[in-house]
C-alpha cells in the first residue's frame, strides 16, 4: 500500500567534527539521499528537518542537517531514524519501494478470486529480485520478479497480480 512517509535510514554515527551524520540507508543506494531537501524525524511527517547536504560515502550516506553543527549534537542523534515524504520521490515506471509492497495480497492475474498469499519479504539477487509469498498455512513460496510472472502491481489496492510458473503453488 502506498504510504505517505517511508523510512530512508538510521543514523549510525558521526563523520568529522562539525555535525555531519553517517546514515545507514534503508533504500537501495546512499546516492538516493541526494534528491531530498527535507527529511522527517517521525513516520507521520510532524517533525521536519532541512537537509543542508547529502552525499554517498562507501555504504552509508553522509548528511548535514539544519541545527546539527557539532559532534556532540550529532552523537545525540545516533540510533534515530529518518523518514522522507513519498510524493517527493520519483521512481521509474515499474519500480516500487519494498516497504509499499510488503503485505500486499498476491492474486492470480487470470482469476483474482485466487489469492496465493501476501508478500512478506524481498530478496535482491543478481538477475532479478525474488518475492517471498507467505501462504495462509504459513509456508513461504518464492517467485521471480520477471515480466512473465508479475503482471501488475496495484499499490492503491494493496494487490499484486501474477501468472505463476506451473507447479509453483
Amino acid at each position: 500500500m502506498k504510504q505517505p512517509y517511508l523510512e530512508i535510514g538510521t543514523i549510525v554515527g558521526v563523520h568529522g567534527l562539525r555535525g555531519e551524520l553517517r546514515v545507514l540507508p534503508a533504500c537501495d543506494s546512499p546516492a538516493f539521499f541526494a534528491g531530498f531537501s527535507l527529511f522527517y524525524w517521525d513516520a507521520a511527517g510532524q517533525s521536519p528537518v532541512r537537509v543542508l547536504g547529502a552525499r554517498a560515502h562507501k555504504n552509508v550516506a553522509l548528511l548535514r542537517l539544519e541545527g546539527v553543527e557539532t559532534i556532540e549534537a550529532a552523537e545525540a542523534l545516533r540510533g534515530r531514524r529518518l523518514w522522507f515524504r513519498r510524493e517527493d520521490a520519483q521512481l521509474p515506471r515499474g519500480q516500487y519501494f519494498i516497504a509499499e509492497l510488503l503485505d500486499c495480497r498476491v492474486l492470480d492475474a487470470a482469476d483474482p478470486a485466487i489469492c496465493y498469499g501476501t508478500l512478506c519479504d524481498v530478496s535482491k539477487t543478481g538477475a532479478n529480485d525474488v518475492w517471498h509469498i507467505r501462504q495462509a498455512a504459513g509456508s513461504e513460496v518464492l517467485i521471480p520478479v520477471i515480466d512473465e510472472v508479475v503482471r501488475r502491481v496495484e499499490l492503491d489496492k494493496g494487490e499484486i497480480l501474477i501468472t505463476p510458473i506451473r507447479g509453483l503453488f
